[in-house]
C-alpha cells in the first residue's frame, strides 16, 4: 500500500491484499526480518524514548517519498531538498525535528542492500546534521 492508497471501501480479494502486502514488505525490507531487526535496533538507539511503531511509520513514509522524488528529480540531493523544504502533506507524519534523522536512516537503508550493515547511531546523527544544512531559513 502506497501513500495515499488508503480507501475505506476497498474491494480487493484477500489474495490480492496478501500479494500486495508481500510486495510491500519486499520493497520495505528486501533482506527480510534481519534487516528490519537491525533497523529497529538502530532506531531504539537513536531515540530510546520513541515508540517503535511511530518511528517505523515515519521511516517508511520518508523512504517512499525519497524513492518517489529521487526518481522524479533524478538526483538524491534534489529529492532530499524537496522533502525537507517543500513536502508538507506526508511529512506531517514525521516530527519536523526528527525529519533529517529519519532521512539519514533512509539513506543508510539504501546502502544496506550492499553491506547488510547499518552505520552507527553517531554516523546517522552526523549525516542528519549535514541534512539540516539543506533546511532553508524561513522567516
Amino acid at each position: 500500500m502506497a501513500l495515499g492508497d488508503f480507501s475505506l471501501f476497498s474491494f480487493k480479494s484477500k489474495e490480492t491484499r496478501d500479494k500486495e502486502q508481500i510486495a510491500y514488505e519486499l520493497w520495505a525490507f528486501p533482506k527480510g526480518q534481519m534487516q528490519r531487526g537491525k533497523l529497529e535496533a538502530l532506531m531504539r538507539e537513536l531515540n530510546p524514548k520513541g515508540r517503535r511503531e511511530f518511528m517505523m511509520v515515519g521511516f517508511l513514509t520518508c523512504k517512499e517519498l525519497f524513492d518517489r522524488y529521487s526518481e522524479k528529480y533524478d538526483s538524491d540531493e534534489r529529492a532530499l531538498d524537496y522533502i525537507i523544504n517543500e513536502e508538507r502533506e506526508h511529512t506531517k507524519i514525521v516530527d519536523r525535528n526528527e525529519l533529517t534523522t529519519t532521512l539519514a536512516l533512509v539513506l543508510a537503508d539504501k546502502e544496506f542492500d550492499k553491506t547488510c550493515e547499518y552505520p552507527s547511531a553517531d554516523e546517522i546523527r552526523t549525516r542528519a546534521s549535514e541534512l539540516d544544512g539543506l533546511r532553508k531559513r524561513r522567516r
